[in-house]
């Protein structure tokens, strides 16, 4: 198994809208101040347990951050090189890493070598920078030729990432992050359309310049051993268990989660071999306060999160137990501004009633998950399931765990046949004791217990 990063607990920043940028990039404004102040948050995101953050896209952009301009400057929005700099120092003396949002699968219209083109058309010596232009024909924002955009989205033009000049300026901007600002590694925006070529080329030039670096890549659908491989990325999202979480809890169906961790870790599981990055929620999908039915599954999903196969991670301002959901709108409640760090927060963001305690729970989970080796990169064996019960093990070396979940609204025992109980447990959370060869334990309702062997 890939084990690089095992030990990381994520937050994840979408600084543009934390800290309440402007929409659109003027290109004029002074730099902003929003890399002191998340400098300032720094001890409160740490009280978490968090030790590496995930943050971005913070380079020059028109608008979203997406729509790249340059590759190496600061959104002026947000900063610039040298209050970036010091926020990755501050993190890297707290022990936390820093990973970046990387957009290499296309750029904005203000980008250089899109400029160029406009302007010099045929003869512009980057009119193979980008896929599929076409000067047969207008764009549908009238320029005199058309061109191919991510989804369909003419905004975001589509980088020709195999062309060697765009691979080129693309590592010597990770060349520069890793100068400049001493990053970690990169979570590589849209891999799933990435070309897996460039994605290996990409893998060896990091792994050359910082061979502990770590590469995530976004990935919704398919066979994600297609990306997560020696040689190319060490982990890409997991949505299909990021479905099964939520989904499994709301519809009293633990049989849904059971099936996808069995498929994806049990014995002979499709991605064994791989530490895949889990998320309840994210600055693309809806808060998962908004998402779950009952608020007592909201501290149950957590807890459970530290305890799965994979690296743990949070969405800025989730752990308050924020609301937010997309619309016909746009996604504008998924990435509102200030608050984890705030007492005023946007009226469609509020702390869903209920969620106070909700940062105690993620901090002492993370702090069982972090001493204990068998829930970062142990094997996963489930012991138990019913609709509303469920229970697996987690082994590592001579560490063995067992993880028992009750989504019902009263206790239930649960049954553990398929442990091996001859040592006896005791649960974790709470110091009592199955005795050597107990086959039966009692968990609370809305609520687990995590069991380690004597």
């Amino acid at each position: 198994m890939n084990t690089l990063f095992s030990d990381k607990f994520f937050y994840h920043i979408y600084p543009l809208g934390l800290c309440g940028c402007p929409e659109k990039n003027d290109f004029s404004c002074p730099a902003g101040n929003a890399f002191q102040r998340l400098t300032a948050e720094l001890p409160k995101i740490q009280e978490l347990g968090v030790n590496a953050i995930y943050i971005g896209p913070v380079f020059e952009s028109s608008s979203h951050g997406y729509d790249t301009v340059d590759y190496f400057h600061i959104d002026r929005r947000l900063g610039n090189n040298q209050s970036f700099s010091d926020f990755c120092r501050e993190c890297h003396q707290r022990g936390i890493s820093v990973i970046l949002d990387a957009v290499f699968n296309h750029t904005g219209r203000d980008f250089f070598a899109f400029k160029d083109i406009l302007k010099n058309r045929e003869n512009s010596p980057y009119k193979d920078w980008y896929l599929n232009l076409n000067f047969s024909r207008h764009s549908s924002f009238g320029d005199p030729f058309d061109y191919e955009g991510w989804a369909g989205c003419k905004n975001l033009v589509k980088l020709n990432v195999d062309n060697p000049q765009v691979r080129e300026h693309l590592f010597s901007a990770i060349d520069f992050w890793i100068e400049q600002f001493n990053i970690d590694g990169l979570r590589l925006d849209a891999a799933d359309v990435l070309s897996k070529d460039f994605l290996d080329a990409l893998s060896r030039h990091c792994k050359q310049k910082k061979n502990d670096f770590w590469l995530m890549g976004e990935v919704v659908h398919g066979n994600y051993n297609d990306w997560a491989r020696p040689g190319r990325l060490d982990s890409v999202t997991n949505y299909q268990i990021y479905k099964a979480l939520w989904s499994s809890l709301n519809d009293k169906n633990l049989f849904e989660l059971s099936y996808n961790l069995n498929r994806e870790f049990g014995t002979g599981g499709i991605y064994n071999y791989s530490l895949l990055y889990n998320f309840l929620d994210n600055h693309d999908v809806n808060r998962i306060a908004s998402s779950v039915k009952k608020i007592e599954h909201l501290y149950l999903l957590y807890a459970l999160m530290f305890c799965i196969p994979g690296i743990p991670s949070i969405y800025y301002g989730s752990e308050k137990g924020i609301c937010g959901s997309r619309n016909n709108y746009g996604d504008k409640e998924l990435r509102p501004s200030l608050p984890p760090f705030s007492s005023n927060f946007p009226a469609y963001a509020s702390p869903r009633q209920g969620a106070c305690d909700l940062e105690k729970v993620i901090n002492r989970f993370s702090a069982i998950r972090l001493n204990n080796p068998a829930l970062q990169k142990g094997s996963y064996k489930e012991v138990f399931v019913s609709n509303e019960l469920f229970a697996f093990a987690r082994n590592f070396e001579n560490q063995e765990l067992i993880i028992a979940i009750n989504c019902s609204n009263k206790n239930q025992k649960i049954q553990l046949n398929k442990a091996d109980c001859s040592r006896g447990f005791y649960n974790l959370l709470n110091g009592n004791c199955l005795s050597s060869g107990q086959k039966e334990a009692e968990i609370p309702a809305n609520w687990l217990c995590i069991f380690k062997k004597n």
